[in-house]
């Protein structure tokens, strides 16, 4: 059933109660501590997979002027949580512009932490925000599990990720 239009500050409704409208979404700190959990901490520098590019702290690739993390770079415990802080709700801004449907707020902390580790631009152009755009929840949370890959290769770490935001998105 649907309540309204699902204009900004309205709902729908599915049997797990309402969907909020995307502007009324917040970064919940639960979301920050999954990818904290997700990412792991690392003082320094790492190509996290064969292919990627450096990560540091919790997974940041960019500083917040924009320049590439590079190899050798060190950070501390603080500065990787405020990083995290920063790049989080950048992946956060990022779901509710190229995904802006309402959502339970379980699944858009599924869709920020997918965002966070894929990119901004992988996220927008997936079949995770095609689908959500076009109503099918189901569809956007099961391709979720499509990113699992590097370089067309599984990756078990990937592959396990995908399926804890895969569960989470669908509110288990």
């Amino acid at each position: 059933a649907r309540a309204g239009a699902a204009g900004e500050g309205e709902m729908t409704l599915d049997s797990r109660g309402p969907r909020v409208a995307v502007a009324g979404l917040v970064l919940a700190a639960t979301t920050l501590v999954g990818i904290a959990l997700k990412e792991s901490y690392t003082d320094r520098a790492v190509i996290p997979v064969p292919g990627d590019v450096p990560t540091v702290g919790f997974g940041t690739t960019r500083h917040a002027d924009g320049a590439p993390v590079k190899m050798g770079e060190t950070t501390t415990p603080p500065r990787a949580l405020v990083d995290l802080m920063r790049d989080a709700d950048r992946f956060a801004q990022a779901v509710k512009r190229c995904a802006p449907v309402p959502m339970h707020p379980y699944e858009f902390s599924a869709y920020v932490s997918l965002a966070y580790n894929i990119g901004e631009g992988a996220f927008c152009k997936s079949t995770v925000a095609r689908r959500l755009n076009a109503g099918d929840y189901q569809g956007a949370c099961e391709a979720i599990l499509m990113w699992d890959k590097v370089g067309g290769r599984t990756v078990r770490g990937l592959t396990l990720r995908r399926q804890a935001e895969y569960r989470e998105c669908l509110g288990e």
